[in-house]
C-alpha cells in the first residue's frame, strides 16, 4: 500500500475520500482553489496545496498544476474523484507515466468507454443489449434527420462524449429534431471539444438503473447491486435508491450479469457503474453507458452492503485483495443530491450559508461540502452535500428520509430541499411507480 494521496477534486467527494485515506492511515493531501480555500475539506486533509484560481480549467481541470502539486508533496498516488479529470484516459496516462498509482481503472478501460457510439459498439460485440440507435456519428442536421426515421422516433440526440446529461436532448417528430441535434452540437463543441453527436431510441416511461461494478486487482468483476436513478432533472440524477422499487428479481439478475460481462469486456479494475435504460413494461433493458470513475451514486450502495467503496479502491490500485467477503445487500436506501439551486425552476444559486443545521439519527448519513460560514460560488457544480437514509425496507427507509429532510435547514443560497421534501409525498414516488418523466409530470402538475 503507498503512504499517500492526492485527492485531485473538491467539495464534498473530495472530503469522503480524505476521510477515508485518513481512516487508512494514509497521508492526505489536498488541492483547491482560492475560492474554495475555505471549504470544509481543505482543513480536513493532511496537507492542502492552492493549484489556481476559481476558473475550473485554471484548477481542478488543470493536469500540469495538479501534476506538479502531486510532486511538491511527495504524494505516491492520485485519486481523481468522480468529476472533473476522473474519466480523462490522457491525465490518467500521465499519472502512470510520471510514477504515481492511479486510483482508478486503466488508462485504456477509460478510453474504450469514453465515447458513446464506440461503447456502444464494443458493448454489442460482447452480447451486451443495446437498444436501436445510430452506430456512427450523425455529421449534420440532415443526416440526424435520416437516422432518426430510421430508428424511429422519439429518439436522444446527445453528445457522444462526456456525462452528466450534458447536451441531451428529446425530439418527438421532425420538427424537433434539428434543434435537438443543435443543442447537442453546440454543448458538444463547447463542453467536450468536439462536435460528434449520437442518436438513439428514446423509451418514454423508462427506468434509469445503474449497477455498481468493482473489479478486483486479479481480473474479477463484481456487481455489488443496482441503483435506481430515474429522479432526474435536466437528465441529471438527484436521488437514488437500491434496490429499484421497478426492477424484479429476474430482471435484476440480468442487469447484474450484464454489468459484469461489460466489465470484464474492458478489462476494469477499481469502481465503476455500467448504466442501462429499463423499459419496465417489457421487462427489458439496454445498455447507455459506463462510468468509469467513482459513481456519484457510490453512497447509497455502501449504506446497504456495509463497504466502504473508497477503502476498496485504494486496495485494489495498490494491487491487493479487498477487504470484504460478503457483499449482500441488507434493507433499503435512498440517497438524495442537496443542490444549491431554486426548487421550482432548478437554476443554480450562490451566496454564503448563513444556517446549517444537519439532521441526525439512526440510519442517517450525511456527505457534505458546505458548512455554516462557508460560501457556495458559482464557478461549480450547485452539489452542497448527499442526504442518504437506510431502513430495513422502503417504507421505513422513506419515514426517515421524510423526518431527516424536515430537520434539514439550510440558510443563504437556495436550495432544492424543498422538491426533495415535495418529491417524497408524490404518489409516485411514494408507490415505487415512478421514472425518468416524475420531475417533469410534477412541474407540469400532472400525475406523478
Amino acid at each position: 500500500m503507498f503512504e499517500s494521496v492526492l485527492v485531485a477534486n473538491r467539495g464534498e467527494i473530495a472530503g469522503r475520500i480524505v476521510r477515508t485515506a485518513r481512516a487508512m492511515g494514509l497521508k492526505a493531501i489536498a488541492v483547491h482553489s482560492d475560492a474554495d480555500e475555505g471549504l470544509p475539506f481543505v482543513a480536513e486533509a493532511d496537507e492542502a496545496v492552492l493549484i489556481g484560481p476559481a476558473d475550473p480549467s485554471r484548477s481542478y481541470l488543470n493536469a500540469a498544476a495538479i501534476l506538479e502539486a502531486a510532486r511538491r508533496t511527495n504524494a505516491q498516488a492520485i485519486h481523481p474523484g468522480d468529476g472533473v479529470l476522473a474519466e480523462n484516459a490522457v491525465f490518467a496516462r500521465q499519472v502512470t507515466g510520471g510514477g504515481l498509482v492511479w486510483v482508478g481503472p486503466p488508462p485504456l478501460a477509460i478510453a474504450r468507454m469514453s465515447d458513446k457510439i464506440n461503447s456502444r459498439n464494443l458493448m454489442r460485440e460482447a452480447g451486451v443489449p443495446v437498444g436501436p440507435a445510430g452506430w456512427e456519428p450523425v455529421p449534420d442536421a440532415g443526416s440526424a434527420a435520416e437516422e432518426a426515421e430510421r430508428i424511429g422516433y422519439p429518439v436522444m440526440v446527445k453528445p457522444a462524449a462526456g456525462d452528466g446529461g450534458l447536451g441531451l436532448a428529446v425530439a418527438h417528430d421532425p420538427a424537433g429534431l434539428r434543434a435537438a441535434y443543435e443543442t447537442a452540437r453546440a454543448t458538444a463543441e463547447r463542453v467536450f471539444g468536439h462536435g460528434a453527436v449520437l442518436l438513439e431510441r428514446y423509451v418514454p416511461g423508462a427506468l434509469h438503473i445503474e449497477v455498481q461494478i468493482l473489479g478486483l486487482a486479479d481480473g474479477t468483476v463484481l456487481a455489488l447491486g443496482e441503483r435506481d436513478c430515474s429522479v432526474q432533472r435536466r437528465y441529471q440524477k438527484i436521488v437514488e435508491e437500491t434496490p429499484s422499487p421497478g426492477v424484479a428479481p429476474a430482471l435484476r439478475d440480468r442487469l447484474l450479469a450484464a454489468a459484469v460481462r461489460a466489465g470484464e469486456t474492458v478489462g476494469y479494475r477499481g469502481a465503476g457503474s455500467v448504466e442501462f435504460l429499463v423499459d419496465p413494461a417489457a421487462q427489458d433493458f439496454a445498455f447507455l453507458e459506463m462510468s468509469t470513475r467513482l459513481p456519484s451514486g457510490h453512497v447509497v450502495t455502501e449504506t446497504v452492503t456495509g463497504i466502504d467503496l473508497v477503502e476498496q479502491q485504494f486496495r485494489i490500485a495498490a494491487g491487493g485483495p479487498v477487504s470484504f467477503t460478503d457483499a449482500a445487500p441488507r434493507g433499503h436506501a435512498v440517497a438524495f443530491r442537496v443542490h444549491a439551486e431554486d426548487p421550482r425552476e432548478f437554476r443554480p444559486g450562490s451566496g454564503e450559508i448563513k444556517v446549517w443545521e444537519e439532521p441526525a439519527g439512526d440510519g442517517i448519513r450525511i456527505d457534505a461540502g458546505y458548512a455554516e460560514g462557508t460560501t457556495v460560488t458559482p464557478h461549480y457544480h450547485p452539489l452542497i452535500a448527499k442526504l442518504t437514509v437506510h431502513g430495513d425496507d422502503r417504507g421505513h427507509a422513506l419515514a426517515r428520509a421524510r423526518a431527516a429532510l424536515d430537520a434539514f435547514r439550510i440558510e443563504g443560497p437556495p436550495t432544492n430541499l424543498p422538491f426533495l421534501r415535495e418529491l417524497l409525498d408524490a404518489p409516485g414516488f411514494a408507490a415505487g411507480t415512478y421514472d425518468t418523466g416524475i420531475v417533469g409530470r410534477m412541474r407540469a402538475g400532472g400525475p406523478s
